[in-house]
């Protein structure tokens, strides 16, 4: 799994697995990407929406806890997204 896919991984396993979080969820467990651009085009419009809602949070709480790395990896998902 791509590493930035990971970290995606991770910051979804804190929310609680609604039927759109699961889905993707699913998607990573699943599937290997080669790489989070590969990932970001499978996605359905609510998955997307889900995503564009909740990794900001996750981005900024990364970057509060001075975890860059984490931080910019997400946010790489995020960029993909909008």
């Amino acid at each position: 799994m791509d590493f930035t896919l990971g970290y995606l991984k991770e910051a979804l396993s804190n929310y609680d697995r609604s039927s759109v979080c699961h889905r993707i969820m699913e998607r990573l467990e699943k599937k290997s990407y080669s790489n989070e651009r590969d990932f970001v085009f499978t996605l359905e419009d609510d998955e997307v929406q889900f995503l564009n809602n909740v990794l900001p949070d996750e981005i900024k709480y990364a970057f509060n806890e001075q975890d860059f790395i984490r931080g910019n990896q997400l946010n790489e998902v995020y960029e993909l997204l909008i």
